[in-house]
């Protein structure tokens, strides 16, 4: 089985890491753990070196949890939505875990929503972490 977790290093980051413990133990399954940054202009070094440590302490967290994993921070030029499908069809992923965070309904209509993206694009199930 072969989880993917959309993270971004946040508190509900660990809540996803712990699911994604959960539902790989019993099948020996694998986690891969993705950061997806803008790129260009619009991602600074801070940027960048903040995901490169978050990833670490995430792959620490699995290590220490006997989890089989991968990190990545993805930097394409996509929106986060778009490189979580697409790493996700490449890499025949089994299930997808995002977090979500309330917004507005005129801040989801500005801004997008990465979770709403993720739900309606991806080939395989999804599940929601608030």
């Amino acid at each position: 089985m072969k989880i993917l977790i959309g993270y971004k290093g946040k508190k509900i980051g660990r809540d996803l890491l712990d699911l994604a413990i959960h539902r790989a133990k019993p099948y020996s399954g694998e986690v891969f753990v993705i950061t997806s940054l803008l790129g260009s202009e619009k991602t600074t070094g801070e940027e960048i070196a903040q995901a490169e440590k978050d990833l670490e302490a995430a792959k620490k967290y699995l290590d220490e949890n006997g989890i089989k994993n991968q990190t990545h921070y993805l930097i394409l030029g996509n929106t986060p939505g778009e490189d979580i499908v697409h790493f996700a069809r490449e890499n025949a992923i089994d299930e997808i875990l995002i977090g979500v965070k309330n917004r507005s309904k005129v801040g989801k209509l500005l801004f997008g929503s990465t979770a709403q993206y993720v739900i309606l694009k991806s080939d395989c199930p999804v599940t929601a972490v608030k």
